[in-house]
């Protein structure tokens, strides 16, 4: 199982609405529940987000992502970054057993 950082770049604020918004994080919150998705957030300036995901594959990840409402939109762009997590605080040790796999 991989894991993945993910970088979303916002490259058309204009479209960037709290309802495209909700729909987004609708749309992701399966995802999590999953636990494909680990960590999300926003940057801060507000220039788009990150997400840290532990899909299986790369192409499963993407499939993921090029459905997103923020892609489709044309709001955002990615890219991702496959890493192989070495160290971890104690709480999430688990993660380093999970990605080993």
């Amino acid at each position: 199982m991989g894991m993945f950082l993910v970088d979303m770049h916002f490259k058309d604020m204009k479209k960037l609405t709290p309802e495209l918004t909700a729909e987004h994080r609708l749309y992701l919150e399966g995802e999590y529940k999953s636990g494909s998705l680990l960590f999300g957030g926003r940057k801060n300036p507000r220039t788009g987000g990150v997400i840290v995901s532990r899909h299986n594959s790369e192409e499963a990840l993407r499939r993921v992502l090029d459905e997103d409402p923020f892609i489709k939109s044309g709001v955002a762009v990615y890219s991702l970054t496959e890493f192989e997590p070495v160290m971890a605080s104690e709480q999430f040790l688990h993660l380093l057993k999970m990605s080993s796999h």
